[in-house]
């Protein structure tokens, strides 16, 4: 016997709809999970990109980098600025600044006066004048050369402040003096009297371009207050600055030793004369008492001659003379010192005739 439980048909309807309806919340449940889920990843894929892009895409700055910055080398050596330049890949040119077009074979001989820089190409062009050389005031210009000044009549203080106010060097500058009797100042003797010294002639002229070629000289003068000449002379190398020096006074203050400087024989006969009379009876026939008179009295032989010209006419025959007066007449060739020890040699002046000069 079978027993069978019957559910009412409404039961089944109810438990199909249940059912049905739990299928259909799940199903929209599980759909709308997976929409919040899909738009979850895409916003974190979308953050993803952005993150990588900021840590891997460079900046501005990083992907072009910044050109070097050149130094102004105006002024400095062209060797200098050509290796600096090209140690940070610069690649080089030069040429000669002014309107001369010189080619330039050793850089260390050349400073720069204008520079041209291309940081895109990476290159530099310098223009350059020789050392020691004015730079032009605009590339390709004629150089600067400076104007020699007028300073004569200033003291040599104020001549060195106006050239090298004027651009010019006072390495190359000649010193000299005026007088015969004067030995000419070295540059550091005439700074140290700088307003003792006075300048009586220049060279170049005012007004006149001084170049690399160009000679500059000074001819000075020195006197004090207390000097008994306090100007300079007509003409250079043609006076005393003590006329007492003078062999022409020399010769005025020793009387008739003017005849003995100009002529022994002169002098011997005057002298004879006078002292050696009486010698005359007695050895004027004999040689020996001949040559014994003219050393001692200044007799007609030579050898008085030539003694008594010898010392008081200044001049000499050969060999060393002692103390001698710069500028005084004298036979070459001979040698001598002046009283402050400076070497002398005996040969033609400016005048043409033989004087002391230093050596």
């Amino acid at each position: 016997m079978v027993a069978m439980w019957t559910v009412p048909p409404w039961r089944w309807f109810a438990k199909l709809g249940a059912t049905f309806g739990a299928f259909l919340l799940l199903g929209i449940g599980a759909g709308i999970g997976g929409q919040l889920d899909d738009g979850n990843t895409d916003k974190a894929n979308a953050k993803a990109p952005a993150a990588a892009d900021e840590r891997h895409t460079p900046t501005s700055s990083a992907t072009a980098s910044a050109p070097p910055e050149i130094a102004d080398y105006t002024g400095r050596s062209l060797a200098e600025a050509e290796g600096r330049t090209r140690s940070v890949g610069f690649t080089t040119a030069r040429h000669d600044a002014s309107t001369e077009n010189r080619a330039i074979h050793n850089s260390a001989d050349w400073r720069v006066c204008f520079q041209d820089a291309d940081t895109a190409r990476m290159t530099i062009d310098f223009a350059a004048a020789r050392s020691g050389e004015p730079c032009p005031k605009e590339d390709g210009g004629p150089l600067e050369w400076p104007m020699m000044p007028d300073v004569v009549g200033a003291t040599y203080a104020s001549a060195v402040k106006s050239l090298t106010h004027s651009g010019i060097s006072l390495s190359p500058v000649t010193l000299d003096d005026v007088y015969l009797d004067v030995d000419a100042p070295t540059a550091e003797e005439a700074a140290k009297n700088g307003n003792e010294w006075h300048v009586c002639f220049q060279s170049p002229d005012a007004r006149k371009q001084v170049d690399s070629t160009t000679e500059v000289r000074l001819d000075l003068g020195r006197w004090t207050h207390d000097s008994s000449v306090r100007s300079c002379p007509e003409s250079k190398d043609t006076t005393y600055e003590d006329p007492a020096n003078a062999p022409d006074s020399q010769k005025d203050e020793d009387g008739s030793g003017s005849a003995s400087g100009g002529n022994g024989n002169s002098s011997g006969a005057a002298r004879s004369g006078s002292s050696g009379g009486s010698g005359s009876p007695s050895g004027g026939n004999t040689p020996s008492d001949g040559s014994s008179g003219g050393s001692s009295s200044g007799g007609s032989s030579s050898g008085g001659g030539a003694s008594g010209g010898g010392t008081s006419g200044g001049d000499t025959s050969g060999g060393s003379s002692g103390t001698v007066h710069p500028g005084a007449f004298c036979s070459p060739p001979a040698t001598g010192v002046t009283a402050a020890g400076t070497p002398m040699v005996c040969g033609p002046a400016a005048d043409g005739r033989n004087r002391w000069h230093h050596a």
